[in-house]
This record gives structure tokens, C-alpha cells and sequence, in this order.
């Protein structure tokens, strides 16, 4: 078999002893396609971001760069602006021909909380080589907002992977002629492009921009900030914005995507040369995103936005990043959206599941 491994695959690799917990892994930390990671009971503060590289650990280099550790375990703040390290609670025994791929989690992202995930002997972020045997870790850096954590919160997750199992470009087009993938032209190259919506039907509000100066957000609580005292509304009556170096931006596609029950997909940046901006890839769709199988419509692809060295004019319809799509193992028991709870299943522009609903 190739293909990323489904939510019964997983189950089957927590019973086998490939996935391990001190404490005993929770059923809804298993998600379609992919497994959510939990936080331990310690942040370390450090003094700057690293990789362990080969052949050492992460726990050898932390020894270099650790400023001061905090206890989580009656919740902590993790300020603006530094960088803190979190051994996470899950550890992996991997098979030989078993890789994996980690991302922060859609609200994770849509916060401006850049979480990565490093490894012993790791030579990259959130990548993890076939065979790995050996602990977790979460590198967070909070970039537009202080937030409060506590032991067991997840932030990012992981996608288990057998072989090759990314579309070309040649079976992206025959899968998009048997089930449309978006819902108008689409644009195949090297993964399946989108662009920015900055002419929404019916209203010129077409983003929001993190305030500078905020209070903490509490990662447990859902539904309860006013985004007004987080976000200024971005507004456009001309298709077009200018964006301000160094700020971060919530966007939406243009597009409304579908993802079908035997396939998953990850968001991946477009060429940089196209503009002096990145969109800051959160991450996973899993089968059934924005798709009829699991009661969906299409869904739009939120866009974290951050601005470079030079104002940048972004344009309605610019393709600001690419769906690279992969194949499963096989079709997951549940798919997003379907009898599971799925915060964006049908979203539009929509800030994270923490702030409260206009």
C-alpha cells in the first residue's frame, strides 16, 4: 500500500505500539487523515529556534539554548515574540517504510502561532523521516498574540505516510474531470493553485489585520474574545489591498474547494518570486473537506497572510498558493464534517474558532 494513512490505520498503529502516550491517547485526537499532538507539562523558553541536525538530539542541543523553563500545569502565557520548546506527550516507533509530515492546526494557524515540530536527528521542521523512533517536540513562537496554554492542548498534528503518494499534475486533471475539485477553472501546476478573493459578493469586507498591541488569549476558550479588540477589518471597493510589511492578515480563497473521500491535501506556498508576501501554509485538508460526501458545498481556503520587506499590492484572483494532493491508503471511517466535530466545514472568511461570530 502508498498513501497517507486513515483514521482506522492510525488506531491500528496506537494498538501496535508505533504511536505511544505516557498518557493513553484520546479517541478524539484521531482525525480523519491525520493524529493531533498534545502538549506536555513543560515549556522550555529559548533563546532561539534550531534544528537537533544529525546525529544528535533535541535534548542535547536544548542544553545550549534554553533561558528558563515554565510549568504548564496550572496554565502559562507564552509572550509575542519569543520562542519556547514543548516536548509533546505522543511519541513514535515508526515502521521503515513509514514517513511523517506535521502542521499546526487551523486555528493554531489562523492565531499567527507558528508551531513546528522537530525531532532527534531532525535536519528539518515538521518533517519526520521513515523508521523514526523517539520523542516530539513543538517549537512555538507566537507571532501577533500572547496566549495561555495549558498540558494536553493541541496545536499541531501529524500525517502518516506509506511511499509516494502526491498526485501529478496529470492525475490531478483526470481526478478534477471525474469529481471537480474547485469550483470554477482550475489551475494545475505543480499542485492545484488558488487565488484570492477580493471581490466578495455582497460586501467589500475582505480580510482582517492583527492589532499590534492585544490582550492573551486563552487557547480554551471558544467563541469568547470580540474580534474587534484582536482584528481591524481590511475593506477593499477596488479588487485590490496594499499589505504592510511584517503585518499578518486572514484572507480567503477565491476558490471553493473540495476534497474527496479518497484523498487528502496539504496547502503549500507559491512560487516567491510572485511578491514580496508568503502565505503561511497552516495546513491539512482531510478527505471530505468542502465536499457532497460529507454534506458539504465547497469550502474556501483561509489564507494567513504575512507581509515581507515592501508593501505589496495583492490583486483579486492573484494565485497566492497550491493544493498539493495525495492519495489514502484507503477512505477513512469518518470523514471532516461528518458526524465528528469540524470547525470550518463550509467556511468562508472565518477567524479562528475562539473569537466570537459576527
Amino acid at each position: 500500500m502508498t498513501g497517507v494513512c486513515p483514521d482506522h490505520q492510525i488506531r491500528a498503529m496506537i494498538g501496535s505500539g508505533a504511536i505511544r502516550a505516557a498518557a493513553a491517547v484520546l479517541d478524539e485526537q484521531v482525525q480523519p487523515a491525520s493524529l493531533d499532538l498534545r502538549l506536555g507539562k513543560t515549556a522550555y523558553r529559548i533563546r532561539a529556534s534550531f534544528l537537533a541536525g544529525h546525529g544528535r538530539t533535541v535534548a542535547e542541543r536544548l542544553d545550549e539554548f534554553e533561558m528558563h523553563r515554565i510549568d504548564l500545569s496550572d496554565g502559562a502565557v507564552l509572550e509575542k515574540g519569543c520562542v519556547y520548546l514543548v516536548p509533546l506527550e505522543e511519541t513514535l516507533d515508526l515502521p521503515a517504510d513509514m514517513s511523517a509530515v506535521a502542521n499546526a492546526k487551523s486555528s493554531t494557524g489562523r492565531l499567527d502561532l507558528l508551531t513546528r515540530t522537530i525531532t532527534d536527528g531532525g535536519a528539518e521542521f515538521d518533517r519526520i523521516a521513515p523508521g523514526y523512533c523517539g520523542p516530539l517536540y513543538a517549537e512555538i513562537c507566537p507571532r501577533s498574540f500572547s496566549v495561555l496554554v495549558r498540558p494536553g492542548m493541541r496545536l499541531n498534528q501529524i500525517r502518516f505516510r506509506l511511499g509516494q503518494a502526491v498526485l501529478s499534475d496529470g492525475d490531478l486533471r483526470a481526478l478534477h474531470a471525474e469529481t471537480p475539485l474547485v469550483d470554477g477553472e482550475a489551475v494545475i501546476e505543480q499542485g492545484l493553485g488558488f487565488s484570492v478573493d477580493l471581490r466578495p459578493e455582497g460586501s467589500d469586507l475582505v480580510g482582517y489585520r492583527a492589532k499590534p498591541h492585544t490582550g492573551v488569549i486563552d487557547l480554551d476558550r471558544i467563541g469568547a474574545y470580540d474580534p474587534a479588540e484582536f482584528w481591524e477589518e481590511v475593506r477593499s471597493k477596488t479588487g485590490q489591498i496594499i499589505l504592510d510589511p511584517g503585518a499578518f492578515y486572514i484572507l480567503v480563497s477565491r476558490e471553493a474547494v473540495h476534497i474527496p473521500p479518497d484523498y487528502a491535501a496539504e496547502m503549500a506556498p507559491y512560487l516567491a518570486m510572485v511578491g514580496e508576501f508568503r502565505v503561511h501554509y497552516a495546513g491539512f485538508f482531510d478527505p471530505g473537506f468542502g465536499h457532497a460526501a460529507a454534506g458539504g458545498a465547497g469550502a474556501r481556503g483561509v489564507l494567513e497572510v504575512r507581509c515581507h520587506e515592501a508593501p505589496f499590492v495583492l490583486e483579486h484572483g492573484q494565485v497566492v498558493g497550491r493544493l498539493v494532493y495525495e492519495r489514502m491508503t484507503s477512505q477513512p471511517a469518518r470523514l471532516y464534517g461528518a458526524g465528528i466535530a469540524s470547525n470550518y466545514q463550509g467556511q468562508g472568511l472565518k477567524l479562528s474558532k475562539h473569537f466570537r461570530a459576527g
